[in-house]
């Protein structure tokens, strides 16, 4: 298996960056753009690979390879943000680490998912490093559309333009993967609408499927305020157990590391600059946990969505195929009782809802409203 095999349904931008890794003189900074799910990332380490490949091909099994499509190779530098927002220390850091020689291979590449959530401040750091970087170094940057990246650093980039996988091709890939049967593959990429991570862990965790069938039935529940509150309380209590979860196993791991690491006494009074830096990873790992509960609450409220989808798609006879299919009866039913106009206002309304999320507000706050509105 290539690395190339790793990229779903998209083979005009394997064609392109297949011809990019044979290239002696590749461009010297991309950016990877499509909607989520579409495998941003995934190309980038992807190409990352094929330009590190020892037999210069993205072959998939040689030691180059497989390094650095996993993040662990010494010449790639994998960055993601834990915070909100890549802050300027951040971005000084990767224009820093950019103009290290590569140590084992050709190229030093440089790997930064989250581009949009640079601000201008901070794309003007990064800018000089990204329009005239050392002969040895490839900036991949990845980002929703060309539109959320400054345009200063997006006409210094060529551009690779993902779509979103064909849900028959998403299932493929988890029966092939992950041995999942054709039945539920199908029903997760479809739930899923194809993106290719929250389609694999409803294939795997069923828990995970049992709160997303909670999220989408909660409109289902709702006949006034009382029950609309209750339910964006529940709402709230899913995403922030959900993303606690997440957290807390990689936190105890990522603790025990470093302890590990700085030769930690097992018992007793830590030294002073243990206990510092202690501090320094909760405070990491505190920030990278308001990250991971704004990006929950804002998959779930992408699933909710996918109801008032439905419920449009049955009131405007559109004949397409319903997402939540375990619930067509009663979507059927709350179409009855509704009117499109009625519907599109609230799926509006979690639009704006998800907006807020991202500012900071207080998301049980905002999901009391949002609740209230869609009663």
């Amino acid at each position: 298996m290539t690395v190339w095999d790793q990229l779903v349904g998209q083979h005009h931008v394997v064609e392109q960056l297949e011809r990019a890794a044979r290239d002696n003189n590749p461009t010297h900074a991309w950016l990877f753009t499509g909607p989520p799910g579409s495998g941003r990332s995934t190309a980038a380490r992807a190409l990352a690979a094929a330009l590190l490949c020892e037999h210069g091909t993205g072959c998939g099994e040689c030691h180059a390879c497989r390094t650095a499509f996993a993040g662990s190779h010494a010449d790639v530098m994998h960055f993601v943000t834990e915070n909100p927002q890549i802050s300027i220390e951040e971005a000084r850091e990767l224009v820093v680490k950019a103009q290290d020689r590569p140590s084992v291979g050709q190229w030093r590449v440089m790997i930064v998912e989250d581009a949009d959530r640079m601000t201008e401040r901070t794309s003007n750091v990064m800018l000089k490093a990204i329009e005239e970087p050392p002969p040895h170094t490839i900036w991949l940057l990845c980002a929703p559309s060309p539109m959320d990246v400054l345009v200063t650093i997006r006409s210094r980039c060529r551009p690779v333009t993902l779509k979103v996988p064909s849900a028959q091709d998403v299932a493929q890939l988890l029966v092939s993967r992950h041995s999942v049967s054709q039945e539920r593959a199908v029903e997760c990429a479809r739930l899923a609408q194809c993106h290719v991570g929250i389609a694999t862990r409803l294939a795997l965790y069923d828990d995970a499927r049992t709160r997303r069938q909670e999220v989408v039935s909660l409109p289902l529940n709702m006949r006034g305020v009382t029950q609309a509150v209750r339910a964006a309380d529940r709402l709230h209590r899913l995403a922030v157990d959900e993303s606690a979860a997440n957290a807390e196993a990689r936190n105890d791991e990522e603790r025990a590391q470093l302890l590990v690491a700085l030769g930690a006494p097992e018992s007793g009074r830590m030294p002073p600059a243990i206990r510092g830096a202690l501090n320094r990873l909760e405070a990491d790992q505190k920030r990278r946990s308001r990250r991971i509960q704004t990006d929950t609450l804002d998959r779930f409220l992408i699933d909710l969505t996918t109801f008032y989808r439905d419920v449009l798609s049955v009131q405007l006879h559109t004949g397409t195929e319903l997402i939540n299919q375990h619930l067509t009866r009663d979507i059927q039913d709350y179409a009855v009782n509704s009117s499109a106009e009625q519907t599109l206002e609230r799926i509006d309304v979690i639009s704006e809802t998800r907006d807020r999320i991202r500012t900071n507000v207080n998301a049980q706050l905002a999901f009391e409203a949002m609740m209230v509105s869609l009663v």
